[in-house]
């Protein structure tokens, strides 16, 4: 059987490796942000020594977005990283 994806909209950014004020704001802090960093440059500190890599806690575990992949805010509100590839192969801009 072939099945369809649904069309929706959908709201996503791409990490880009020097945006990450950006993409955290879209993703909002992990809930134990403010335990383990003392401020945003002591977490933009880890994020530069661990690779350049954008961690996002999901209900499968922590998924790792390196840049140049998009991350994008699922129908439920979820947030997960998608390859660049994949992206654009799946999703179209849509104006508004």
């Amino acid at each position: 059987m072939k099945y369809r994806k649904k069309p929706f909209v959908i709201d996503a950014i791409q990490w880009t490796g020097n945006n990450l004020r950006e993409v955290l704001d879209f993703t909002g802090k992990h809930p134990e942000w403010d335990r383990w960093f003392t401020s945003f440059e002591a977490y933009e500190k880890h994020v530069k020594a661990d690779g350049g890599l954008f961690k996002i806690l999901t209900k499968e575990g922590t998924m790792r977005a390196p840049p140049g992949w998009w991350i994008i805010r699922g129908v439920m509100g979820e947030h997960y990283p998608c390859a660049p590839d994949v992206f654009e192969t799946t999703y179209e801009k849509v104006e508004g």
